[in-house]
């Protein structure tokens, strides 16, 4: 009879010890109550067996978190910034989540039920998305830092290159080539916090379009003995602003790309080339690192 009364007594602190942690009462150790204006706001959206649920954002996606098995979801086949959900279950009850963080460092937060006919199958998360100088910005566009960007948002990497674009100042001449009424020059350097930002033009003075094929910058050595292999480091831009791929006629774009901090050994050389897609008018200039190292400090800019 003791045993019997001695476990009723167990299960019963038991059960009141997991209802305290249900309500969330029980801590261990000094907390701070959280309050409502440290909540980020989600977004109701719902979703179904039958049928696909695309959602559409402003820049591409770099992670996507779901709350349950209940779900499935993944990037649209050719298409960085489009984002498929789908229910694996039919008419599951449970209310579950989802989190998404795009290149551009805004965070989205969902909650996801299941309907038999969603009401929205297609939806445009552009609009909650600005450069924040007109309107105040939502709740859900947080900076989110990204490795690749170091200690630099991804908002204010956005805001130098486009102050950059727009100011449209030329301080370097000696950088470009010009061939076929095709010239591809360097307006400017600059550097902050660890990022280089280079300010490129494409100008087409003939009367045939240019069309893009890539542009490259690679690391190469100076001079190359015969029967030497050639030494390469391709440095990849990890964002680039006003990016173009087609010139028209008698007609000029401007590109900023920013890269991650490098610089040049004495006895090696930046070579940036340009193709053109089903053409020869191909570009190509050399950047050594005496160029680099005198960059323009981002802070003297006004950021715009």
């Amino acid at each position: 009879m003791k045993k019997i009364v001695l476990m009723l007594a167990l299960a019963a602190s038991v059960t009141g010890l997991r209802a305290q942690q249900t309500e969330g009462d029980l801590y261990h150790g000094l907390t701070k109550k959280l309050t409502f204006d440290r909540m980020i706001p989600p977004y109701g959206i719902e979703v179904t067996y039958d049928k696909t649920v695309h959602i559409i954002f402003p820049s591409a996606i770099r992670y996507v978190d779901l709350g349950s098995q209940n779900l499935i979801a993944g990037k649209a086949d050719g298409a960085e910034n489009v984002l498929r959900v789908k229910a694996t279950v039919r008419d599951f009850h449970a209310e579950t989540n989802m989190s998404v963080i795009t290149e551009n460092g805004s965070f989205y937060t969902f909650n996801v039920k299941y309907a038999d006919e969603p009401l929205l199958l297609n939806i445009e998360m552009k609009d909650f998305i600005h450069d924040g100088n007109e309107v105040n910005r939502p709740n859900n566009a947080l900076d989110i830092y990204l490795r690749e960007l170091g200690s630099d948002s991804p908002k204010l990497v956005h805001l130098i290159m486009r102050s950059v674009h727009k100011e449209n100042c030329r301080h370097i001449r000696h950088l470009g080539s010009r061939s076929f009424g095709i010239q591809y020059l360097v307006r400017g350097l600059y550097t902050h916090n660890g990022l280089l930002y280079l300010h490129t033009q494409l100008r087409n003075a003939s009367n045939v379009p240019y069309d893009v094929d890539f542009i490259t910058f690679k690391i190469v050595d100076r001079k190359v003995a015969k029967r030497t292999a050639i030494q390469e480091q391709i440095i990849l831009p990890v964002r680039a602003y006003n990016y173009t791929t087609r010139v028209a006629e008698r007609r000029d774009e401007r590109t900023v790309f920013a890269f991650e901090k490098f610089t040049i050994p004495d006895d090696k050389q930046l070579v940036v080339e340009i193709r053109e897609k089903s053409g020869g008018r191909h570009q190509r200039f050399i950047i050594r690192n005496e160029d680099i190292v005198r960059a323009r400090i981002i802070d003297e800019l006004k950021i715009q």
